[in-house]
């Protein structure tokens, strides 16, 4: 039996090795699945960040395996790692702007100011996110453009979330003449508020005189609807206010040109 366990020294050596990696990616695999366990049972960690976390801790853990690795085979290990260090801080100089962006990364998924699905305006730009990993965040516009933001930029930007709060409020302003009766259009405005099926009906809407201008008198029109049915609201309300004017004489202006021709009466 000694005779068998006496196994010549390259050939220890290299089993000694060959165990620490089989051993290591077997820990590795087996962390990773407890990981996902863990972060499945939590329901507000955002899908990004959830993959972040596995990832980051995945490199992790292959880095720490590769170290033992290395200090199996008698390499110095504080020596490859002093090297690193001035390496990476050459690295960190030479590619500031990139890490910019991967800080700005790791904030978004950190803070969550928005999601995957969210509509968002970031500066000038609006649309749907896409996706959001560690440099770029990308959008999708509402008529299917793809706009690429680098991360660095985002977390420097203020951002409006449209998709963040359950419900919206859906604001219009609409013109009618001084020979219409307010308080009927105020009415009216009021029914299609009440006819509605993406109104909500335990928010009362808001009517009213905005303000008695040139040409017309403009009425305020604020009325609540989920977050998901915001366009078709707006689109509601354009259109059934405007045929429900039509049909009860409430008349809307619109600008007037006279021309008088040379010569004629002023």
């Amino acid at each position: 039996m000694d005779r068998l366990l006496n196994i010549p020294e390259p050939w220890a050596t290299v089993i000694h090795l060959a165990l620490i990696i089989v051993i290591g990616m077997i820990a590795i695999t087996i962390i990773i699945a407890v990981l996902r366990r863990i972060l499945k049972k939590i329901d507000s960690l955002d899908e990004m960040l959830n993959a972040f976390i596995i990832n980051a801790v995945k490199v992790i853990c292959v880095i720490l395996l590769v170290a033992i690795f290395l200090d199996a085979l008698g390499v110095n290990i504080g020596t490859i790692v002093a090297v690193l260090g001035a390496a990476g801080a050459a690295i960190a100089l030479a590619l500031k702007d990139s890490l910019a962006n991967i800080a700005g990364g790791l904030m978004i998924l950190i803070t969550q100011p928005f999601k995957k699905g969210d509509l968002i305006n970031i500066g000038e730009h609006r649309g749907r996110v896409q996706s959001i990993d560690l440099f770029l965040t990308t959008l999708r516009t509402l008529n299917y453009q793809i706009i690429t933001i680098p991360n660095g930029l985002v977390n420097t930007s203020i951002i409006m979330n449209e998709s963040r709060e359950e419900f919206r409020r859906v604001d219009l302003t609409f013109n009618i003449s001084y020979d219409s009766d307010v308080v009927k259009a105020k009415e009216i405005m009021r029914e299609v508020c009440r006819k509605g099926t993406v109104i909500v009906d335990d928010r009362e809407p808001v009517i009213g005189v905005r303000s008695n201008g040139d040409s017309a008198v403009e009425l305020d029109l604020m009325a609540w609807c989920r977050t998901e049915h915001y366009f078709d609201a707006q689109y509601y309300l354009l259109e059934e206010v405007k045929k429900a004017f039509d049909e009860n004489g409430i008349k809307i202006p619109y600008p007037h040109v006279v021309v008088y021709e040379e010569g004629s009466a002023k």
